[in-house]
């Protein structure tokens, strides 16, 4: 059910128009300098590249005070960001930055995805609330929380706790209360996993060790032929 408007601004809004229309878009326009930014640092620059939001059941936009909020599938694209929740509510303050709050469902945690800056690496992230800044360049993956690094489509660091904080800029991840007990960690202690990082000499020893260690595949010698049937009819 599409949330009412209460004010012009709102009420101009296509959802609230266009009832036949179940999925809208929202363009929050970023700073114009973004544009202006070598390719080399696009992924740095995705603080300042618009933000386009998609949901299934819509909400209400306030024009005035720059405030929207969406829910039903919803999915957020800023740059090189992806973020998608159950419901979301964002804001663009005076100076013109974002910042989004979003939730996951029972059993469905909000999730974020990021490229990092000049590698082929992504930083992804789940927990029952996300709390995305702007002008921070910072997320809060909050309750829940699990934050891995990718090389490819190869999981390389992981972090699961309370409370994680990525810095974008930085690119660096605080975590601080225990993460939620589990099968898998039944403590609920802070857990952090980490590999050697690609192209360092540790790298290349473990990528050997696991050559050497790998079991060998041998051939089965060729099995006789069935004998005979005794009895058999001539």
């Amino acid at each position: 059910m599409t949330t009412p408007c209460h004010n012009t601004a709102c009420a101009a809004f296509p959802v609230g128009v266009r009832h036949a229309f179940r999925r809208w878009r929202l363009a929050v326009l970023g700073l114009a300098c973004c544009f202006m930014l070598a390719p080399a640092h696009a992924e740095r620059a995705d603080r300042l590249k618009e933000m386009n939001i998609v949901s299934d059941r819509g909400g209400k936009l306030d024009q005035q005070n720059r405030f929207a909020e969406v829910e039903g599938n919803v999915v957020i694209t800023k740059g090189t960001i992806l973020m998608h929740a159950d419901r979301v509510q964002v804001r663009q303050s005076a100076a013109g930055y974002d910042t989004a709050i979003a939730f996951g469902a029972s059993g469905r945690p909000a999730t974020f995805r990021q490229k990092r800056d000049g590698a082929d690496e992504y930083i992804e992230g789940e927990a029952d609330r996300l709390e995305y800044d702007a002008k921070t360049d910072t997320v809060k993956f909050v309750n829940n929380a699990v934050v891995r690094r990718l090389r490819g489509a190869t999981v390389t660091d992981e972090i699961s706790g309370n409370l994680i904080t990525y810095d974008g800029t930085s690119q660096v991840s605080s975590v601080s209360g225990g993460a939620t007990p589990t099968p898998a960690n039944p403590s609920g202690r802070v857990r952090v996993t980490l590999t050697p990082r690609e192209g360092t000499e540790a790298a290349a020893e473990a990528s050997r060790t696991a050559s050497q260690n790998a079991p060998t595949l041998k051939t089965s010698p060729e099995l006789p032929p069935p004998a005979a049937a005794s009895g058999a009819a001539r």
